[in-house]
């Protein structure tokens, strides 16, 4: 992979010469971060370069793409590559997602999944490697990769790479409890968490109060809890424990505990989930352009941000509350949540990943969440625990008879169908899922 980036950095050097650059990410947190990575080191090294921000890529996006400039693709593509291959211009991508057609001459392809001895990174990641590459200077750089680590999911394990990106940006890695921010007090940490969910206590604050005290832990003379980070480890043990008997058995207590990313970014101490779920509400709530400009250092941007993400947040707040009084269709180890209309699509993904993260289900459960958006619907499948089945090919197996693209990793996968499709879609979904369980 590394020969990938050299040779990356060399095409771009020689082919920026004669052509302007066209950089096109995708517009979740890995994207958006990967998006301002490469944006910073293109600044910096005198390139001419222009940027989209794109939720997801079709045949006639690339089409209309213009031929006259060089294409830079980010957190996405590797799934494109037949379309890719007909364009008569060059192509790099800096991605990770899954490759499923054969690489055209005209793209070079810059993923860990071609190599096996490469750990599982994010977009952002890559992208980070490739800046510390052309320059030693971009180190300062690093806390983006590591929010895009964080924002797609992949920082449970910890290889030689992402050390080595958490060394580059000082961050603290800690062990906890998996709420944040875990930076603020823990009183209202618990009680604005979404993700995960803990049932009698997010939203409650009687019901924080009393969790509180059955984990022992009051506040300090100035009448502030402690922060999550701040906690010893048998404060922490105590509270894991007053959290998992609210879950009522269904969840295992090591899958509350997880790694917590404390870094410095506009020189203030943040918890990376919180700085990532910020960056993904401002992109779902249609304001990319202002996640980005709070990813390069604008304040006035985190300002703005900042009144986003409120207001993402009470949007979520609905959407599981919908979920909540709402029937869902259940099976064995599966829940398929079909919202339609009643929450907004860009956030669908965001509430499976929620209520896969619930203590209310056991690790393995599936959980599939659909919602009406301008073309269709947009399907969003998660695994609880993100250990289990295959929800990308459970999905690929449903859609295969409607020809629907199914994009995603093992543990987290999305389609899009037509509304005409919904009924025999969801009769498909649950016979795939019965199948697969039965065949587990």
């Amino acid at each position: 992979m590394f020969e990938n980036i050299k040779r990356a950095i060399q095409r771009i050097d020689n082919l920026s010469k004669e052509k302007e650059l066209l950089v096109v990410s995708h517009f979740d947190t890995d994207g958006i971060t990967s998006a301002a990575i490469v944006a910073r080191v293109l600044s910096r090294w005198g390139k001419i370069f222009s940027l989209k921000i794109v939720k997801s890529l079709d045949k006639k996006f690339i089409n209309d793409l213009p031929e006259d400039k060089v294409l830079i693709f980010l957190d996405l593509a590797s799934g494109s590559l037949d379309f890719l291959a007909k364009k008569k211009t060059e192509v790099i991508i800096f991605d990770h997602h899954e490759i499923v057609q054969k690489i055209p001459e005209n793209v070079l392809l810059v993923n860990p999944i071609l190599h096996n001895e490469i750990e599982s990174l994010s977009g952002a990641a890559v992208c980070y490697l490739f800046a510390r590459e052309v320059s030693q200077e971009n180190k300062d750089l690093a806390n983006l990769a590591v929010l895009g680590m964080v924002g797609d999911l992949q920082e449970k394990e910890i290889g030689k790479i992402f050390s080595e990106i958490l060394n580059d940006s000082e961050t603290t890695v800690k062990k906890g409890l998996m709420v944040y921010p875990s930076t603020r007090p823990l009183d209202r940490a618990l009680e604005y968490s979404s993700n995960p969910f803990i049932p009698g206590v997010t939203g409650n604050r009687p019901g924080v109060l009393e969790l509180l005290r059955d984990a022992g832990l009051s506040p300090g003379n100035d009448g502030k809890y402690k922060a999550l980070y701040e906690l010893t480890d048998e404060e922490t043990e105590k509270l894991i424990t007053s959290v998992a008997l609210r879950s009522h058995g269904k969840a295992k207590t090591e899958n509350m505990i997880g790694n917590l990313f404390l870094l410095k970014f506009l020189n203030k101490l943040e918890d990376a989930r919180e700085l990532s779920a910020l960056v993904n509400a401002c992109s779902r709530m249609g304001r990319p352009d202002i996640c980005l400009g709070f990813c390069l250092g604008n304040r006035k941007a985190r300002v703005e941000a900042e009144k986003i993400y409120l207001k993402y947040k009470q949007s979520l707040v609905s959407a599981l509350k919908y979920v909540s009084d709402s029937e869902s269709l259940e099976g064995k180890n599966y829940v398929i949540i079909n919202a339609r209309d009643n929450i907004k699509d860009t956030i669908i993904g965001t509430v499976a990943s929620i209520v896969s993260h619930s203590p209310v289900y056991e690790v393995g459960n599936i959980i599939i969440a659909l919602a009406y958006n301008e073309n269709g619907i947009k399907v969003s499948a998660r695994v609880a625990g993100r250990e289990g089945r295959n929800v990308r090919d459970v999905l690929s197996k449903a859609v295969v008879r409607f020809g629907g693209e199914v994009g995603g990793h093992p543990q987290a996968a999305g389609c899009l169908i037509s509304r005409e499709q919904e009924a025999d879609f969801i009769i498909e979904l649950q016979k795939v899922l019965d199948v697969e369980l039965v065949n587990a």
